[in-house]
């Protein structure tokens, strides 16, 4: 969905599909993530089809016909898709050339042959955060585990003190960084401003990484004493290759979009002229389209080439990074459907008569559902999404630094205590060789600690600017 189609929307340009009032909206919208939660953690379904039956219960509830609402749905689906999908299978194209030319072992090998002893925790921090940026966070934790596991085996380091920093630095990138799904869905359900979101969500990534991820891992590693688990010690995939792309080659292609993205956000503050020649052509490269596409044909000769891969094989890690992202897209634009559904039975304007009334900062109510919601889903990219649909109408009137800071709001609370029904909470899990209860005094803590933290830096910046 386009910025300006939800701005019509909070404008009031178009009418809800059903005459529902607010208790009967507010009731439709708890049976419909009830039925979501439900088929999710009760049944097991994919989160694809959940997301549409639960879309579909929605309308019912709030007694749209059910024509109305499988239009809203599809159309829903098809604008998020349009807006993201490329995107997202850019970035996962970028992530797959950074895994098989040996790029990211060249980052990590770097940057832990410079670092030790107490040094090392930040050193993970540094890696996952840097690696996180075009990575899915569940192919950052394949990536990174195993470079955790082995650099706690041979430097004799608690398992947590290495651990719990690399999976702050991912959760943080995944949750507030574009161009991950969540935040690029958010960003263009409530038009906020790609460039300042990217901006702003680093000044509140960085203090937020180091509080969860370094200090926190002190106190995880008291709580918390596993061994490594050897079983799951994997040769790393670069020892077959050659040679690897060098660190500064590599490093620059994995900032290049983000770099092109806030140059545009700069020259966009700075010039302020949509006519000025200048910021016509950073408004082109700094999209993240082109942004993206760009880092994606450099890292084929930085990368791929540089690593001695022949075509054939370049084509090949292309191909295979596509395939693990169906699933990822198709929950993404279900998510975008149920978001839209909530917008066209009129959700989004009663959480704005209802917001007028209440002492709530609309920031702080942002990230309160977005809270709820992931509690109740377990899915951060699902919070995001549902959250960003039914919060679009306060953005209305918001400058665009504090649209900005709406949707990482809603990144943060999308963050909040991942327990039994987040597919990540069991990927920590069986990785580090963890019981139910340790996983949750370490990774379940680890989230929430950003989460809240991210919120607070998300207040205090609504303060000041």
């Amino acid at each position: 969905m386009t910025s300006l189609n939800v701005e019509m929307l909070a404008a009031g340009a178009a009418e809800p599909i059903t005459s529902a009032g607010n208790a009967q909206l507010g009731i439709a919208v708890l049976a419909g993530i009830a039925v979501i939660v439900l088929l999710i953690t009760k049944f097991k379904l994919h989160a694809f089809l959940a997301l549409t039956i639960g879309s579909l219960a929605l309308g019912a509830f709030a007694g749209a016909p059910l024509d109305a609402a499988i239009a809203s749905f599809t159309t829903g689906l098809g604008s998020t898709v349009a807006g993201v999908g490329v995107l997202i299978a850019l970035g996962a194209i970028l992530g797959k050339l950074l895994a098989d030319s040996g790029g990211a072992d060249q980052i990590v090998d770097t940057i832990l042959a410079k670092a030790g002893g107490r040094a090392m925790p930040w050193a993970m921090v540094l890696i996952a955060s840097v690696i996180g940026l075009p990575l899915f966070f569940e192919v950052g934790i394949v990536l990174l585990i195993p470079v955790v596991l082995m650099v706690a085996q041979r430097g004799n380091y608690s398992l947590m003190r290495i651990g719990i920093p690399a999976l702050a630095g991912l959760s943080v990138m995944h949750g507030l960084i574009p161009p991950h799904p969540g935040p690029l869905v958010a960003i263009d359900a409530i038009g906020a401003n790609l460039g300042v979101t990217l901006a702003l969500g680093l000044v509140v990534a960085v203090p937020t990484v180091i509080i969860a991820g370094p200090v926190f891992s002190r106190y995880a590693a008291r709580w918390v004493d596993v061994p490594v688990p050897e079983r799951m010690v994997p040769q790393r995939a670069s020892e077959t290759l050659e040679r690897r792309p060098g660190f500064g080659v590599t490093v620059a292609t994995v900032l290049l979009p983000v770099v092109l993205m806030l140059v545009k956000a700069l020259v966009d503050i700075v010039v302020d002229d949509p006519e000025n020649h200048v910021q016509r052509v950073t408004d082109v490269i700094g999209s993240p389209l082109i942004a993206l596409l760009a880092a994606v044909l450099v890292g084929i000769f930085t990368l791929g080439r540089a690593a001695g891969c022949t075509k054939e094989r370049i084509s090949s890690t292309v191909e295979t990074s596509l395939a693990p992202i169906a699933g990822v897209l198709l929950i993404v634009g279900a998510g975008g459907g149920f978001k839209q559904t909530l917008i066209d039975v009129g959700v989004g304007r009663m959480i704005l008569d209802f917001s007028e009334n209440w002492a709530i900062p609309a920031l702080l109510l942002a990230w309160l559902i977005a809270v709820a919601i992931r509690l109740a889903t377990g899915s951060a990219t699902v919070a995001t999404i549902s959250a960003a649909g039914l919060v679009a109408p306060l953005a209305a009137d918001m400058s665009t630094t504090h649209a900005a800071l709406l949707v990482l709001a809603i990144g943060a609370g999308s963050l909040f205590f991942s327990h039994v029904n987040d597919a990540g909470f069991w990927l920590v899990k069986e990785y580090f060789g963890m019981s139910v209860g340790q996983t949750v005094k370490t990774w379940s803590v680890m989230e929430t600690i950003i989460s809240v933290v991210g919120i607070v830096f998300v207040l205090l910046l609504s303060l000041v600017l």
